[in-house]
């Protein structure tokens, strides 16, 4: 379901823009649609009082838990079931934050990435990728959403675009709150600087050199590195939220002291941040993360150019939770079964 036909339903049913917004705002913020505590005046139109129960029951089906894994950083990772019995991950945050999912599957193809092994499978219309924040939001205060979990939304943009819009409204998210993240496509900065609701942007860089990234993300489109970062930084401009640049740290493939002097000529005097993510190992992959001591060393080299560097865990590395393992791991057991 797309939030635009859920939209088209409730005006159908004689929902005023008022109306709209109450039901909207009541999903998303996971509030009572009870109104017996209302204003006569802001009573819903008979027809739409009616069709409330089955359309509350309908948007409950959209996505469902099928198993929830804590991790000891306070994160838990949730195994997310689909109206169709498709799955798809999302992830609590510590601090207040999701991290959601927007495909099943993914059609990038990241040699160090799970999900993408089995290519892209379908799109999550934009009510899926809303109704995981309700999910999440049933459980623990959800002030801030990433779009980083299975996909890549620059592939399901207009499905995202709509997510983002509703999320930054009626969903009560602060628009540097919601982060898109993306391995770079030239639609995303012609789109995103358009909607009413403008995203804090993250792209997955992992290398400065364009060969090697063309390797390690055989699917994404063809752009040079340094061309990314400049596209950045333009959209950074445009909306005040510094660029997030993401990089899974690979032992032996781009943890170098050469991409280390690579990325401080890069973002030299950028809006950027860095974020070092070590690789969240998987089984069957062939990737190892680095020590930690090389990391570390490595975040602080940067911070001594002047680069503001982070070195960040993905969330449930102690339960093996990797972005698709949990899914992967669901799907192996069915095959079993």
């Amino acid at each position: 379901m797309r939030i635009e036909q859920l939209r088209q339903r409730l005006r159908a049913l004689g929902a005023k823009p008022g109306h709209e917004q109450r039901v909207l705002r009541a999903w998303t913020q996971v509030r009572s649609f009870d109104q017996r505590h209302s204003r006569a005046e802001d009573f819903f139109p008979l027809d739409l009082r009616k069709a409330l129960p089955g359309l509350v029951a309908e948007l409950e089906e959209l996505a469902r838990v099928r198993s929830e894994h804590p991790g000891e950083d306070g994160s838990a990772r949730l195994l997310v079931e689909l109206a169709d019995g498709q799955t798809v991950e999302s992830v609590l945050l510590p601090r207040d934050g999701v991290c959601v999912s927007t495909q099943v599957g993914c059609a990038v193809g990241c040699l160090f990435c799970m999900t993408g092994r089995d290519g892209l499978l379908r799109q999550l219309g934009s009510a899926e990728i809303v109704a995981q924040v309700v999910l999440a939001r049933r459980r623990r205060p959800v002030r801030k959403v990433v779009f980083m979990g299975m996909g890549e939304p620059a592939h399901n943009l207009d499905n995202v675009l709509e997510a983002l819009d509703l999320l930054g409204s009626e969903g009560g998210i602060g628009h540097k709150n919601l982060v898109f993240s993306t391995v770079g496509d030239r639609r995303v900065f012609e789109r995103l600087p358009e909607g009413r609701v403008k995203p804090a942007l993250a792209l997955s860089l992992h290398t400065s050199d364009a060969d090697l990234r063309a390797r390690l993300l055989p699917k994404a489109p063809r752009i040079d590195p340094a061309e990314l970062v400049e596209l950045g930084e333009r959209y950074a401009r445009t909306t005040g939220y510094p660029i997030q640049y993401q990089w899974t740290l690979l032992a032996g493939v781009n943890d170098s002291d050469a991409e280390l002097e690579a990325i401080a000529r890069l973002l030299a005097g950028k809006y950027a941040m860095m974020n070092f993510i070590p690789y969240n190992t998987g089984e069957g992959m062939d990737f190892n993360r680095p020590s930690r001591e090389r990391a570390e060393a490595m975040a602080r080299y940067l911070h001594r150019r002047g680069i503001l560097t982070k070195l960040r865990d993905s969330a449930g590395q102690d339960i093996d939770g990797g972005c698709g393992q949990l899914r992967a791991r669901a799907a192996s057991m069915t095959r079993i079964a």
